[in-house]
């Protein structure tokens, strides 16, 4: 079924499509009666103005593009929040998929293409140098990764206070030996990895400090559970939940209890962590916070509003559920 348009419902009213304009528009130039006439018409034509084509017109788009990784369930979550948040703002998102066979450039490519007025990109992969040249194009906002670039705006977690928290809750349970699964190359594993090395140290355990090469698929956490199982710790956090899901159905899998031979925490809080079968303790990403300091930011950079801090670092919070308890 075709949109209806402008002039169906001049056509409709017996009136021109620019007395239509000025009506809907809300512009003086019509008469009461005409005007009742018009947005009855238009009501009853579902007639929906075309933004896109007038913002077009004036030199705006009032898009902000958004790049995320299929692959992310927790990237998935955070699209919830930047459309509360863009909406609050009187922004709308076009969104371009990075996939397997679709890398960040191609998608990044797409937005410029759309005519975005700023980026706000999850956990971006490329250089620091390349989010720099692209942020001579447009604002440039990094989600969920530290850059350290003049011209590229950051939201992110504090990665360290997260794994030092998801530590302390472990050792407040009576556990000594946990090990970390960590993200590979992923950028933001480094500082999960220094937060989980710092509060081992901080217990006075840091002989004990251990970490399984990992990565943020399940089949990454399922690899480093195969490792554990061989020589296993009392506990362990994960680089994200879904990593963890992998560990946990491996160690299920053998036979092995949760949370009783093994605790084990996440990180991101996903959606589906707290599915009831899965029960996952893990390290909570304010998603709200971040998705309205980001558009936030985006919105203030295009419209030239003046900028206090280049990036903004949300804390994080442990959110306890059923895979962790004290040591058997």
């Amino acid at each position: 079924m075709s949109r209806t348009t402008l002039a169906d419902v001049a056509a409709e009213a017996g009136v021109s499509v620019a007395l239509v304009s000025i009506v809907m528009r809300g512009a003086p130039g019509a008469g009461a009666a005409t005007r009742e006439r018009v947005l009855a018409v238009a009501k009853r034509l579902d007639y929906r103005p075309d933004t896109r084509a007038r913002l077009l017109r004036s030199g705006r788009s009032q898009l902000l593009g958004v790049t995320f990784d299929v692959r992310h369930p927790f990237h998935v979550d955070v699209l919830t929040g930047l459309y509360d948040a863009a909406g609050r703002a009187g922004y709308q998102l076009t969104l371009s998929a990075i996939t397997p066979r679709r890398d960040e450039r191609t998608a990044v490519a797409e937005l410029l293409d759309d005519r975005c007025e700023a980026f706000l990109l999850l956990t971006p992969r490329m250089s620091a140098s390349g989010l720099a040249s692209l942020a001579e194009q447009r604002p440039v906002v990094a989600m969920m990764r530290n850059v350290r670039r003049a011209g590229v705006d950051v939201v992110r977690t504090d990665e360290t206070l997260g794994s030092h928290q998801a530590v302390d809750h472990l050792v407040g349970l009576g556990h000594r030996r946990i090990a970390h699964v960590d993200g590979g190359a992923l950028h933001e594993s480094v500082e999960r990895r220094r937060g989980y090395q710092e509060a081992m140290r901080r217990h006075g355990l840091a002989d004990l400090v251990r970490i399984i090469p990992g990565g943020s698929g399940e089949e990454d956490g399922a690899r480093a559970a195969e490792v554990l199982i061989g020589d296993p710790p009392t506990a362990v956090t994960v680089f994200n939940d879904l990593a963890a899901t992998g560990l946990l159905a491996v160690v299920r899998g053998r036979g092995r209890a949760v949370p009783g031979e093994l605790s084990v925490v996440g990180y991101d809080d996903s959606s589906f962590s707290r599915l009831a079968h899965l029960g996952l303790t893990t390290i909570a990403q304010d998603i709200g916070a971040m998705a309205t300091h980001a558009v936030t930011r985006a919105v203030d950079r295009i419209e030239g509003e003046p900028v206090a801090e280049r990036e903004i670092v949300v804390a994080p919070r442990l959110v306890v559920r059923d895979t962790t308890a004290a040591p058997g």
